[in-house]
């Protein structure tokens, strides 16, 4: 596993607590390694790389999550952002705001490590769900954004 996949991983986790409880995502994000940081095995949790870019994306969705939303509902034909899973929801939050903010990471590469995510943390129908919206959003975004 990668060490960018490791932060999504993370970043999902720390976003999907924010939903589940009103708390500020990068205070999750650090319990979460407080948590998993020890231990008989090395984990994925002590990479400090891996730490550092989730805490990006985490800060990243939680700056700019009106316009991220925004891009989300206009994609999501027939799916209320109410009616989808929060798993999902939030993979799609990380995603797009690499689409947007990330301009060093390809599209393809930010669309295949969502669905990889989405195999991983969601339903059988996550990940199908997850690519038909980032690529009707990824096909909106240019270069200069």
């Amino acid at each position: 596993m990668t060490t960018r996949r490791e932060g999504r991983e993370l970043a999902l986790q720390a976003l999907y607590s924010k939903d589940l409880v009103s708390q500020d995502p990068n205070h999750t994000l650090k319990r979460i390694i407080e948590s998993f940081g020890e231990g008989e095995e090395p984990t994925l949790l002590a990479n400090s790389k891996a730490y550092a870019f989730a805490s990006e994306i985490v800060s990243g969705v939680s700056a700019h999550l009106a316009e991220i939303d925004a891009r989300i509902a206009e994609k999501s034909k027939h799916w209320s952002m109410t009616r989808m899973a929060r798993v999902d929801l939030n993979i799609l939050r990380l995603a797009v705001f690499e689409l947007l903010y990330r301009p060093d990471i390809p599209k393809n590469v930010t669309m295949n490590e969502a669905i990889e995510v989405a195999k991983k943390f969601g339903s059988d129908d996550s990940a199908s769900f997850v690519n038909g919206i980032l690529d009707e959003i990824a096909s909106t975004v240019t270069d200069k954004e």
